[in-house]
């Protein structure tokens, strides 16, 4: 009955372990690991696990929201034609939201980069 989810299921675990062990066949000496990367020629000025400064954030969650904008614009454009004039009104009241959270990051300054 369930014969088709165990065969997936063994080559699964069968392809995890061929990668696994070509890994460990053509890896890398661990001593040529210890040397120091270098990013775009530079040597690094901080830990690659540190923090990300909080100014950041709010400029990741202003490119978030133009992000699901976009989304949610790409299907609609699709289907506006067939629905008509209420796909257009629904469309313009989700900018208008988009458009009073980006107002209200821009009020507290998530757009300013100094």
């Amino acid at each position: 009955m369930y014969t088709g989810i165990a065969a997936m299921l063994g080559v699964s675990l069968l392809g995890i372990l061929t990668l696994y062990g070509l890994h460990r066949i053509t890896a890398v000496a661990p001593a040529a690991l210890v040397s120091l990367p270098f990013q775009s020629g530079w040597r690094p000025e901080e830990h690659a696990l540190s923090r990300y400064h909080v100014r950041w954030y709010p400029a990741t969650l202003v490119f978030l929201a133009f992000d699901v904008e976009m989304l949610f614009m790409y299907p609609w454009a699709v289907v506006v034609a067939e629905r008509g004039a209420g796909a257009v009104v629904e469309m313009f009241m989700f900018l208008g939201a988009l458009f009073v959270a980006v107002a209200w990051a821009w009020r507290e300054g998530a757009l300013r980069w100094v």
